[in-house]
């Protein structure tokens, strides 16, 4: 990566992938781009932020030729809570602004990343050491955006030769941005609320488990996965990567060894249960580690500690 061109680069992912390019690249490499301007995000101060509407392909192609990028980082898309609530909207978002950011990779040669998730599963697939290649018959229409995501990303390195990458990320954890429709969200919120309340209200039922992965061990595996020798990657597109599994339960308990005095209770989104109950509990990320060497720093207690003294910080 040289100079790089990020959609969505006001999401949660984004805002903090962004910081971490300026620091490893030089800002002038680095081209953020949203289709709004957010208050009080530093991002929309950037020297190269770009207004971008991924579902205008002459504005996306313009930013890119005007800049004169080498890679394009596309992030913009609508979770699986919101696209639930929205679905023709996250077909058009998900599924249009990815075609567009491919075309645009393939018009200028541009190395291209999009992220999938573990939303590209659905309730057939093996729950427990889900294979990186197994079953993928996902039942809501985030997770199905995203299997067809990761296939098309798939054509164009065969069919095209672009040089595409992904990872399928886990619920992700952070303290710069706040949650942002995703299913894994309770697990950011817990910690506002631990901090703001000393108590939450879990919108996810008991025992129910999902891959997490703290924030700053997803960038890292943006950057790892795009400065990986090409020659190495087997699949390419769609990694299982992850950081930590665990129930709200556990999560509780972790705030509890910072916090004696924090409380849980429940009050289950049924849409929500629908969703995560049809989600792995585990991956198997054995793919990334082998084909590019992924791996995460931080396990869930030295997450809950960071958490905890960043939005104690922030009060």
């Amino acid at each position: 990566m040289k100079k790089i061109l990020i959609t969505g680069a006001l999401g949660q992912i984004g805002s903090e992938l962004v910081v971490k390019l300026n620091e490893i690249y030089g800002k002038e490499n680095v081209v953020p781009t949203d289709i709004r301007v957010v208050e009080g995000n530093e991002v929309c101060n950037h020297p190269n932020f770009a207004i971008l509407d991924v579902l205008d392909m002459d504005a996306f192609m313009a930013v890119a030729k005007k800049h004169e990028v080498d890679t394009l980082i596309h992030m913009a898309a609508l979770l699986s809570a919101v696209a639930e609530e929205k679905p023709l909207v996250a077909w058009d978002i998900n599924m249009q602004g990815l075609i567009n950011g491919l075309e645009v990779a393939r018009a200028l040669e541009l190395q291209f990343f999009t992220p999938s998730s573990i939303g590209a599963f659905g309730p057939d697939t093996p729950k427990v050491g889900t294979p990186q290649d197994t079953i993928q018959r996902p039942t809501t229409m985030y997770g199905i955006t995203k299997v067809a995501g990761e296939l098309l990303c798939d054509y164009y390195h065969t069919r095209f030769g672009v040089d595409t990458r992904g990872v399928r990320f886990p619920g992700l954890i952070s303290y710069v941005t706040p949650p942002g429709g995703g299913t894994t969200d309770y697990a950011v919120q817990i910690y506002y609320d631990a901090i703001k309340y000393g108590k939450y209200v879990c919108n996810i039922p008991q025992g129910v488990k999902m891959d997490m992965m703290y924030m700053p061990d997803a960038i890292q595996a943006i950057i790892d996965l795009m400065e990986a020798d090409a020659s190495k990657l087997v699949h390419r597109n769609a990694f299982n990567i992850s950081g930590m599994s665990f129930e709200p339960e556990e999560i509780a308990a972790s705030i509890r060894k910072v916090m004696p005095e924090f409380e849980m209770t429940y009050d289950v989104n049924p849409t929500l249960e629908r969703i995560a109950k049809s989600w792995p509990d585990e991956m198997d990320i054995s793919a990334a580690k082998e084909e590019w060497n992924f791996k995460a720093e931080y396990d869930l207690d030295k997450m809950t500690v960071d958490m905890l003294e960043k939005l104690e910080a922030k009060k």
